[in-house]
């Protein structure tokens, strides 16, 4: 890493619905961390008339967009989450921009501590961004609940979703600190405070 002060690049991983967001939303809140948010980038990667998404305009056609010209995300999920190519030709376009983003603002901030969301830390091989990495996680029936309300899916999509990333175990075993979303806010909280303190 090139930047200047940052010292603790802490990245928050996890799967899908096991509270990243929770977690990276607390520290900023409380403890005024600077966030950035891997999903952020990966959605301006495919924001209207960007070069990617005329790529993927290109290979799935007009139905792939809704009426303002901009990407309809259930519909390319439905596509990418059923066929493993496609979701990797797909991830070969977004990670390198969402990459260069994060690399980009590392080298501008200034402060001790920051806070990187990654969703697919592992998958996308960002793990050398960080300089130290927590999974966060809960029960897998918590996991499946939460991603089917959030999103409004089906058990059987939901599944699909959960089953594209690596493993929860794996990730766990590979963290340098693992963080229990299973349990209350207040508790969840408290492994936080404990962290920083």
């Amino acid at each position: 890493m090139t930047n200047g002060e940052v010292k603790q690049i802490i990245g928050v991983t996890g799967g899908i619905g096991t509270g990243k967001s929770t977690v990276s939303n607390y520290l900023h809140k409380v403890y005024n961390l600077p966030i950035l948010d891997a999903d952020f980038y990966a959605r301006e990667a495919v924001s209207k008339e960007s070069r990617i998404l005329e790529a993927i305009k290109q290979r799935y056609g007009k139905q792939i967009l809704q009426e303002d010209g901009s990407l309809n995300r259930s519909k390319l999920g439905k596509i990418i989450f059923n066929q493993p190519a496609e979701k990797q030709w797909l991830e070969q376009k977004i990670h390198p921009y969402v990459r260069q983003c994060i690399t980009s603002e590392l080298n501008h901030l200034s402060t001790k501590q920051v806070v990187v969301v990654i969703p697919l830390l592992f998958e996308a091989e960002m793990t050398d961004l960080v300089t130290e990495i927590w999974v966060v996680y809960c029960s897998p029936q918590q996991q499946l609940a939460r991603v089917m309300a959030r999103d409004q899916l089906s058990e059987t999509e939901a599944r699909s979703r959960i089953k594209a990333q690596i493993s929860l175990e794996e990730k766990m075993a590979l963290a340098d600190v693992v963080i229990d979303n299973s349990g209350s806010t207040s508790e969840l909280q408290q492994q936080i405070d404990r962290l920083l303190s």
